[in-house]
């Protein structure tokens, strides 16, 4: 039986058809007053940009938001992509941020744009700024955090002196190498990628140096959980995230659709078995279903936590997704 182990919420402030970003958002903090009350450790948002369905594109502030209308819960970038920002512009956002919110404020790291190549020379007027260029640019943002040293020209201000918590997140294993290094806790996308996961996380603790920042390995792992009275309930509303996946890898990225019967009929086999691949990292079902697929998710990968996301098209049905995931994590819990 899985230990008790913390579980958080990644929200993407989903866009659905017939609403607009500022329905998102209101959206966003209503699910995120409802986590901290439902026992959630942290609440994280994500940088996407040019997506017609994603509302999160101004990431840092949106969590100002979130944390301003939240009292206790943890709130932060799940994550920033460090390739598309100066690290001193992210360390006075975050260093503003901390200064606001003292204590609850998290910051995490990808090296990916989070976008396409058009996009990416758009947010950032060249391409000189890689992925390359990552683990320099990690070391010069923490750098930011420290105390001002006696003559240093550049500061961050607000930011010196804050130590905001920095987690890497990752897809592919270079992330985990680069957390183990480190000594920072690491993040697995396996909600979206979960090819590399088992492997990730195992290199992760492995080559893992404690550091001043952790001196253990702590791994959160994505977790797709479609929750809902009834099972079949529960994968009518996954077809929502089915139709944006497919949508996206057709290059017809637009607003989250409403769920669909009989959707997997619709795709080729091809976009089938990209689903089940990409998706495999999912929970849908009711209650009890919900419950034994995160006890046999925990016990298979060993997380340390799990970082939730439901992408519902209907907030009512989202709201009772997380909330029948949290009886679940508290059953587990009584149970372990």
């Amino acid at each position: 039986m899985p230990v008790k182990i913390p579980f958080s919420v990644l929200d993407l402030s989903p866009i659905v058809e017939g609403g607009d970003a500022a329905q998102a958002l209101h959206n966003t903090l209503d699910l995120a007053r409802h986590a901290e009350r439902w026992g959630y450790q942290r609440f994280w948002l994500a940088e996407h940009h040019n997506m017609p369905g994603v509302a999160s594109a101004a990431t840092s502030v949106v969590i100002g938001y979130v944390a301003g209308g939240t009292s206790t819960i943890r709130v932060g970038a799940g994550g920033i992509m460090l390739p598309n920002h100066a690290p001193l512009v992210i360390a006075e956002q975050f260093g503003t941020l901390a200064s606001l919110y003292p204590g609850r404020i998290e910051l995490g790291l990808g090296r990916a744009p989070g976008t396409d190549q058009v996009t990416a020379y758009a947010l950032r007027r060249n391409l000189a700024s890689d992925a390359d260029t990552f683990p320099q640019d990690v070391v010069e943002l923490m750098g930011y955090f420290r105390p001002a040293e006696p003559g240093q020209r550049v500061r961050a201000v607000p930011g010196a002196g804050l130590k905001v918590p920095v987690w890497i997140l990752g897809s592919s294993l270079f992330g985990a190498q680069l957390a183990a290094a480190l000594g920072l806790p690491y993040s697995f996308a396996s909600h979206f990628a979960p090819g590399q996961m088992m492997e990730a996380i195992e290199i992760y603790r492995s080559r893992f140096r404690p550091s001043e920042h952790l001196d253990r390995p702590h791994v959160m792992l994505g977790l797709n959980v479609f929750a809902a009275d009834t099972d079949a309930e529960a994968r009518r509303l996954m077809t929502s995230l089915m139709q944006a996946f497919v949508n996206l890898r057709r290059g017809q990225p637009g607003p989250l659709r409403p769920p669909v019967d009989g959707f997997e009929n619709q795709m080729s086999p091809l976009e089938r078995a990209g689903i089940e691949q990409a998706l495999s990292c999912s929970v849908v079902g009711s209650p009890e279903t919900v419950r034994r697929g995160l006890a046999d998710f925990i016990a298979r990968t060993g997380a340390d936590e799990l970082m939730v996301t439901s992408q519902i098209f209907d907030h009512a049905a989202r709201l009772r997704s997380f909330a029948i995931t949290a009886e679940a994590r508290d059953a587990l819990a009584r149970a372990s």
